[in-house]
């Protein structure tokens, strides 16, 4: 069962890569639920895998959904609390679109016992799995690092103002990396001159970022949301534009050996 909900491809080296918002599934008995517009699932977060695609190279585990986020968001905490006080949220189970309009027909939302079915199917197991490869990582290795990647449309007024920055990494505001892992990435985004960043800006780091982050006990987690103006099209069909891509894997691969080496010399 764990095999339809995500793909786990285990490596050798302290690092993880979690990239839960690729999925593009909806299983059938829900589609006749959602507004047609939805089931062109416009917010998923397109292409890290092929982004991401040094990660067999580096020996790190790579975990990615085969869920849309629309079923269910891997990053959202299970009680459904709000990520960011005082801003737009989408749900656990999300019921809108980042635009604001609503995903489901009307009176099609998932009901609360609907919620708790989808947690328990569909989030659970990404999280036990997640857990799993993290204590798995720091029993081997002596400290564990994770990359908790995300792309999203460069301007959306009703979650943000204006145009996020190219590059935007999350520690929960220094709490969930080693404030020298994240100078040392901080670093990294400053010597990129072809792409504008910030440190803990609009997105500082979700669920995942937040829980699995312990710098305490030697787990270390980042989160990187990126614009998809940095290496695809932000209009239908959402293509790679590879003369932008081309630029943009270099830099992530750098990010990921950096926190290699930070680990390598301070796990």
């Amino acid at each position: 069962m764990s095999q339809e909900i995500f793909q786990l491809h285990r490596g050798n080296t302290p690092l993880i890569v979690s990239l839960p918002h690729v999925g593009t599934n909806i299983p059938e008995p829900m589609r006749s639920a959602y507004v047609e517009r939805a089931l062109f699932l416009e917010d998923t977060d397109w292409h890290l895998p092929s982004l991401y695609d040094f990660i067999d190279e580096l020996g790190a585990t790579l975990i990615v959904p085969r869920l849309s986020r629309y079923v269910i968001d891997l990053n959202r905490p299970p009680q459904d609390a709000p990520l960011y006080d005082g801003a737009n949220n989408t749900e656990l189970c999300p019921t809108r679109f980042f635009t604001g309009e609503p995903l489901y027909r009307e009176g099609a939302a998932p009901d609360p016992d609907e919620i708790a079915r989808r947690r328990q199917l569909y989030w659970q197991p990404y999280h036990d799995a997640l857990s799993s490869e993290l204590g798995r990582l720091h029993a081997t290795h002596g400290h564990a690092l994770l990359i908790d990647g995300h792309s999203i449309r460069s301007q959306l007024p009703w979650l943000f103002d204006g145009k996020l920055p190219d590059l935007n990494l999350g520690t929960a505001n220094g709490q969930s990396c080693a404030l020298t892992l994240r100078d040392a990435l901080a670093q990294a985004l400053a010597n990129a001159s072809r792409y504008s960043h910030v440190i803990d800006g609009r997105f500082h780091g979700g669920y995942i970022t937040r829980h699995y982050g312990r710098p305490e006990t030697a787990i270390h987690a980042v989160q990187l949301e990126m614009c998809w103006s940095c290496y695809m099209d932000e209009a239908p069909p959402y293509l790679v534009d590879e003369s932008r891509a081309v630029y943009l894997r270099p830099l992530l691969r750098e990010l990921a050996a950096t926190m290699l080496y930070w680990g390598s010399q301070n796990g």
